[in-house]
């Protein structure tokens, strides 16, 4: 169903901030019609903030706004290891947290989240560059390196600036459904889907040309859902053996060929479920799934939940 008001979304600048990651959430949960997002950015007070890479930004709210906030984005910022934000920042992170807000970290905005405590005992990521940093100056922050992004329900960080757009796909897929972030995918030229499990930072043992044509390979299977894929016929599209497409696959991606399949399969249920009335057992055939109790199973297992429910979470009616 529809939000019965906009969803209220602050975009935190500090001192320093990178401008692509101050634009991201500000550009993904544009404030149209055709978004039930409202977007505030602010800093600590109203007025000019000096970023980073010769930007300055006139912010015309100050931390109100993070009491006003559903979700509360901090954008990457230069020089984290060095100090904390001011006390007042922090202080207007914990209460927005406190009253049920979610904070989000883009880039190096994560040592902004760890200076509120809010991310001790749980597992965050960051750029890779500063991940080092990070575990060394937050010792019981779990900090994983080998990710786009980390989802843990109220605090969620991200690595560099283009899985900044990852996690708002992520945000926006689980507010309004997979139909909706695809769509804000198309508007921004951007992959519909990246796993936040995918390696954020992977040294390339293979000639660019190779990684061209997996990237390929998987769009081909985008379009081939409902076909009988098995390795030996993904790999001789990449025209390598399967073991080497196995091994370079998961580098790529993070998942085994048949895992990224099953995944790319469950997305593609998503959407039709909310946006058409196909009965589960005819989208089961038409993703690939076979049956609706396989469809059923996997929803259950990658999901939490059944297809019935997750329609009737995500489109119109009783």
């Amino acid at each position: 169903m529809p939000p019965t008001r906009l969803y209220r979304v602050a975009v935190l600048v500090l001192e320093g901030a990178k401008p692509l990651d101050v634009g991201i959430p500000a550009q993904v949960f544009t404030t149209r019609a055709s978004m039930p997002y409202e977007v505030r950015v602010c800093g600590a007070t109203p007025g000019l903030v000096t970023g980073g890479d010769g930007l300055s930004y006139n912010v015309a709210h100050g931390l109100d706004a993070l009491g006003w906030a559903d979700i509360v984005f901090v954008p990457g910022y230069r020089f984290p290891d060095r100090e904390d934000p001011p006390r007042e920042v922090v202080d207007a992170l914990i209460a927005a947290h406190a009253r049920g807000a979610r904070l989000a970290a883009i880039s190096t905005g994560a040592f902004a989240l760890a200076a509120t405590g809010l991310l001790d005992g749980r597992r965050a990521t960051t750029h890779w560059h500063y991940a080092r940093a990070l575990a060394e100056k937050r010792p019981l922050v779990r900090v994983d390196e080998n990710v786009l992004f980390v989802d843990e329900g109220s605090v969620l960080t991200s690595a560099g600036a283009a899985s900044g757009i990852d996690l708002c796909l992520h945000i926006l897929r689980g507010d309004l459904g997979v139909a909706a972030a695809n769509h804000a995918a198309r508007r921004l030229v951007a992959a519909p889907y990246r796993s936040g499990g995918q390696a954020q930072y992977v040294p390339r043992s293979v000639p660019e040309p190779h990684g061209e044509r997996f990237a390929a390979t998987r769009e081909w299977i985008l379009h081939r859902l409902d076909e009988p894929l098995t390795l030996d016929v993904l790999a001789r599209h990449a025209a390598v053996s399967p073991r080497t497409f196995s091994r370079r696959f998961v580098e790529e991606t993070g998942y085994t060929p048949m895992q990224w399949l099953l995944r790319a399969r469950v997305d593609r249920a998503r959407e039709l479920l909310e946006r058409s009335e196909l009965g589960v057992e005819q989208i089961a055939a038409e993703t690939g799934l076979g049956t609706g109790a396989n469809l059923r199973m996997h929803f259950q297992r990658i999901l939490g939940t059944t297809p019935s429910d997750y329609r009737r979470t995500f489109t119109k009616g009783d």
